[in-house]
């Protein structure tokens, strides 16, 4: 977080407006000694004639941006034995206002420090200096110097405006100094409610920070609150988000997504990903499914192995094995290993697409880094089945049944493929008798009608 350079500029504007003033009030007085030199002032307040009018001629330089010139005048005329300590003030509150234009800010800031060293500086003038150098040492990332330079001037300040606030806490940010951070914020926001001044947007990201370094959850989450009311933005809806995971909120969670969703702030494909997974963990896989189906159509999520799994598994989530089946088949073929392969053959079998099964299953097989190769096989097993391919789906079983757990469904599969093949067989006995039957009543027939 860098200082904002427009600190700086209204930072000159306001050095030239009070070196205006103190370039007016000594005009008035230099007029006023000409017209009456009688009138006596303290010498301590007043600047000479000579002295004013080589101060003019300087801003005159600034005001054509010839600060090289302006330098020349102001060192010529510095000089603590000939001036005044009124007189001094006024050199060097232009003198520092020089350099800053010329973006010297060391020497600015060993200007304006030997302005605070007169002793009868005049309190506006001390006060104004001092906050001045609290700016110039915070861009000058001098941030120890600049926070004991600032908390000098609210010594000063008996009525302070809320930025000074939010400049204290941004030194305390750079500080790394996250808990000092709040209570410079929340002064500022106290004045600016009592001023009927607005609470800007970016005190409440400053607070929001100090508390999100703090790890403190909850004050983020009502932050996020307040700023999605006033300010509503897709970084605040994930702010929210993550608010409510560290807090283990999960069941608001999703409404948060859902809302950043619904109001068209989600653009990357893996906020979408996201907004997919928290459908599923709400038990609304349909969602989840048709919203991955249309990001990755259209190219906003990324065509992967890991997104075309999770889209597949959302439609099968949602009793749609059909859909699934296009996913599961574009993810098996970027994976290295069967998982997929061994989803696919289940989609498969779930469709009644036996042949297409037996193909995945037997993928799942050579690719093999299966977590249950028993599985796959009972799979397997079960669609060569509904092929009438007993032989092949008795290897199958037996295959699975090398693993204990699977060895009961096994066995009850090879007795009902063993079942099966008994029934058929009795079956072509019975058919095989019944034609034996039906040739010898048609043989008595014959041989009845000829004789």
């Amino acid at each position: 977080m860098k200082t904002d350079r427009g600190i700086l500029l209204k930072m000159g504007v306001l050095l030239l407006a009070g070196l205006l003033a103190f370039g007016t009030a000594s005009a008035q007085r230099a007029n006023k000694a000409d017209k009456d030199d009688d009138t006596k002032t303290k010498q301590a307040q007043a600047v000479s004639k000579e002295v004013y009018e080589r101060i003019t001629k300087a801003q005159e330089a600034v005001d054509e941006e010839d600060y090289k010139s302006a330098l020349r005048t102001l060192n010529s005329l510095y000089n603590p034995d000939k001036l005044t300590e009124y007189e001094q003030a006024n050199v060097l509150n232009y003198l520092g206002f020089v350099h800053y234009n010329m973006e010297n800010m060391p020497q600015a800031i060993a200007t304006y420090k030997k302005l605070l060293a007169i002793p009868s500086l005049e309190p506006q003038m001390a006060k104004q200096t001092t906050f001045t150098m609290a700016q110039l040492l915070t861009v000058e990332e001098r941030y120890s110097e600049a926070l004991s330079t600032l908390d000098r001037w609210f010594m000063l300040e008996t009525n302070p405006a809320p930025q000074p606030f939010i400049l204290k806490a941004q030194i305390h940010y750079h500080l790394d100094q996250y808990q000092a951070m709040v209570q410079p914020i929340e002064n500022a926001m106290d004045v600016a409610r009592k001023r009927n001044l607005e609470v800007k947007e970016d005190w409440w990201g400053l607070l929001n920070f100090a508390y999100f370094q703090q790890e403190n959850y909850r004050k983020v989450r009502d932050i996020q609150k307040i700023l999605l009311q006033t300010w509503p933005k897709a970084r605040y809806w994930k702010s929210l988000a993550g608010a409510f995971t560290e807090l283990g909120e999960d069941e608001k969670l999703i409404y948060a997504y859902d809302a950043a969703f619904t109001q068209g702030m989600l653009e990357k494909g893996t906020e979408f990903v996201t907004m997919a997974q928290l459908y599923l963990q709400a038990e609304v896989p349909y969602k989840a499914a048709t919203l991955l189906q249309e990001k990755i159509d259209n190219g906003t999520v990324e065509k992967n192995e890991k997104n075309y799994r999770l889209l597949s598994q959302s439609w099968m989530l949602a009793m749609e094995d059909t859909k699934a089946i296009p996913a599961l088949k574009a993810a098996a073929a970027l994976a290295k290993n069967g998982e997929v392969d061994a989803r696919l053959a289940n989609s498969y079998l779930n469709v009644g697409e036996y042949s297409d099964c037996v193909a995945s299953a037997k993928n799942a097989v050579r690719k093999g880094g299966l977590k249950s190769p028993d599985n796959i096989q009972i799979s397997l097993g079960m669609c060569l089945y509904n092929l009438r391919k007993y032989g092949d789906a008795k290897t199958a079983f037996r295959a699975a049944a090398k693993t204990p757990r699977s060895q009961r469904t096994s066995g009850q599969w090879i007795r009902v493929i063993d079942a099966e093949i008994e029934r058929n067989r009795q079956i072509r006995l019975a058919e095989e008798a019944a034609q034996k039957k039906r040739k010898e009543i048609e043989a008595r027939r014959a041989q009845s009608s000829r004789a």
